[in-house]
């Protein structure tokens, strides 16, 4: 038993750190800083080495005795054989090969790369300036890709690079100062001197003014020139090669259960039915004269539910949040010791963004997590959303669940630093409704925001699926979400502009969702008065985020072993 622990121990230690080398901006995200003066390689024979490496990876998992090891090493072992079976099927088919979108994008995460890094000694801005430096190669790099994807059929659809080309352009400054990637030089730590100071600081002009902006340039004239071009009308995931293999590929990536496209399209409807009724009972209670449709646009329009500054939407999302950080010990017996702050997104990705998103700390302790919120176009961000999106994105969502996975010690970092997206979306979403249980969303109008951001996972089973498999247009698309859910015209339409940029990844939401609520519906059931919920919340959280079908199988240990205490 101990050399099968110590064969699969070094399997994993051996690929973890292959996979830091390979792309120097994830291991810089988990803390390791040994690479924080590259940028990963991108070209198609990149990936293909990578893919050849992982492949000899998996190979030697096969060569260790599974039967031979205790039940934890087994889930390790299971666990890591799905994200690199996962991972080996995104390569072979191709999903890198559109590395764009209005979204995110390559240049969008080296513009952010400042945030993850370091600043504390000298050498840390030397690692970084070298990084600058990177950059053209970086771009050169992703050009050369996205060529060789034109030509063997990788098209993007035209409508997820619409504001591509205006995100590249806001990075050539005409002084390095100005430069987002220039903030690190604009406070120093104490323990760095003048002299040092200075050198640094024109060292970083420099790299911005050499490399930076070339490399943007280059980017953006590539783009502008031959990629929006050369790029598709027609939006689903089933027009790429292999398009409904893909698809199909990422309907198992990111709800981790094998289902067809007709069946979570039929998931999407039932549950737009159901969460309609309870929306309607909500404008019931308000006496609201009109119609659902009225109803939505008074929602849209009326300047009760808005505010006029960045300032004031963000000081009403700290208070939400400091109001549930209050209650957390209600509903859960562990809890992460990393904090979390709240940040406006960035101008350069503000306007094709969503409405919020987390980005999660190091792992280390040495950064918080980060809940961003876009305080972009004001009238797009109604207050009756703020409840349901930050209990989503930062605690007890999504800041709760990863910064607690990132501190079990107990579990390899493979497990500690990935995951599945049906666990960590369906679980901050399942996070949503936790706020019912402590005394949210008292407002009407705010219980209709958690109902329209339910509806809103529900109808993306519907369109996501709708536009890629079934032959819905993107207009379709937008007027499902618009009838059903009180969000606005630019929130759904570069929501359902991610949907086609990024295929299959809108299902995890609900799916994960519908799983971890049918778990504690079975439990509760089962256990009677001895259901404990901050219990409950153990089983679900302390493993990290696993497969749908391994938390069932977790769940129903629980059940078993309470059923005997």
């Amino acid at each position: 038993m101990t050399e099968s622990i110590d064969q699969l121990h070094q399997l994993f230690q051996d690929e973890w750190e292959y996979r830091l080398q390979a792309d120097p901006l994830f291991a810089t995200s988990t803390g390791d800083s040994r690479y924080n003066d590259r940028l990963p390689r991108s070209r198609e024979e990149d990936f293909a080495t990578f893919t050849r490496a992982l492949a000899t990876f998996r190979r030697r998992l096969d060569e260790v005795e599974r039967g031979e090891l205790p039940p934890a090493e087994q889930l390790n072992y299971d666990i890591w054989q799905r994200l690199v079976d996962n991972e080996l099927n995104e390569l072979e088919l191709g999903g890198y090969r559109l590395p764009l979108s209005k979204m995110w994008g390559f240049h969008m995460a080296f513009a952010g790369c400042y945030l993850t890094m370091p600043f504390n000694t000298v050498d840390d801005y030397e690692v970084y300036i070298a990084r600058l430096h990177a950059f053209p190669q970086y771009v050169q790099d992703h050009i050369e890709l996205m060529r060789e994807a034109l030509r063997r059929n990788f098209v993007p659809p035209r409508v997820t690079l619409e504001g591509v080309a205006e995100s590249m352009r806001t990075q050539l400054v005409s002084d390095p100062v100005d430069s987002v990637l220039y903030q690190p030089f604009q406070s120093f730590p104490a323990t760095i001197d003048e002299a040092q100071r200075s050198r640094l600081s024109h060292a970083g002009q420099a790299a911005i003014q050499q490399a930076v902006i070339p490399g943007f340039q280059a980017g953006l004239t590539f783009v502008r020139e031959e990629y929006i071009p050369a790029a598709r009308q027609t939006i689903a995931a089933a027009e790429l090669p292999r398009g409904n293999e893909f698809y199909a590929h990422r309907i198992r990536l990111f709800t981790s259960l094998e289902l067809s496209p007709q069946e979570v399209h039929q998931t999407g409807l039932d549950e737009v039915a159901r969460i309609r009724a309870q929306m309607q009972a909500v404008i019931n209670q308000v006496s609201f004269g009109g119609t659902f449709r009225q109803f939505i646009e008074f929602l849209r329009s009326d300047p009760q539910f808005y505010v006029q500054t960045p300032e004031q939407l963000l000081e009403k999302t700290a208070l939400v949040l400091k109001r549930m950080d209050g209650e957390l010990p209600r509903l859960f017996k562990t809890l992460p010791r990393l904090p979390y702050g709240i940040r406006p997104i960035p101008d350069y990705s503000a306007p094709g963004n969503t409405a919020a998103y987390y980005f999660p700390g190091p792992g280390d302790g040495s950064r918080a997590g980060a809940y961003y919120v876009n305080t972009y176009d004001l009238s797009s961000r109604p207050l009756y959303e703020i409840e349901a999106l930050s209990l989503h994105e930062a605690v007890p969502g999504h800041h709760l669940q990863i910064a607690l996975q990132q501190e079990l010690s107990d579990l390899p970092l493979f497990r500690r630093h990935n995951g599945f997206t049906s666990f960590v979306e369906g679980w901050a979403l399942y996070a949503e409704r936790l706020g019912l249980e402590v005394g949210f969303y008292q407002d009407p109008y705010s219980n209709f925001g958690r109902l329209s951001y339910e509806m809103w996972r529900a109808c993306r089973l519907v369109v996501d699926t709708g536009m890629h498999a079934l032959g819905w247009s993107r207009q379709q698309a937008i007027e499902t979400m618009l009838d059903n859910t009180s969000s606005t015209l630019l929130n759904i339409t570069n929501e359902v502009d991610r949907y086609i940029a990024w295929p299959g990844q809108a299902l995890a939401y609900k799916i994960g969702e519908l799983k971890i609520r049918a778990l504690r519906a079975k439990a509760e059931t089962a256990l009677g008065s001895k259901f404990d919920l901050r219990q409950f919340h153990d089983v679900l959280l302390l493993q990290g985020a696993v497969p749908l079908d391994v938390l069932e199988a977790m769940v129903d240990r629980y059940i078993s072993s309470a059923t005997a205490a």
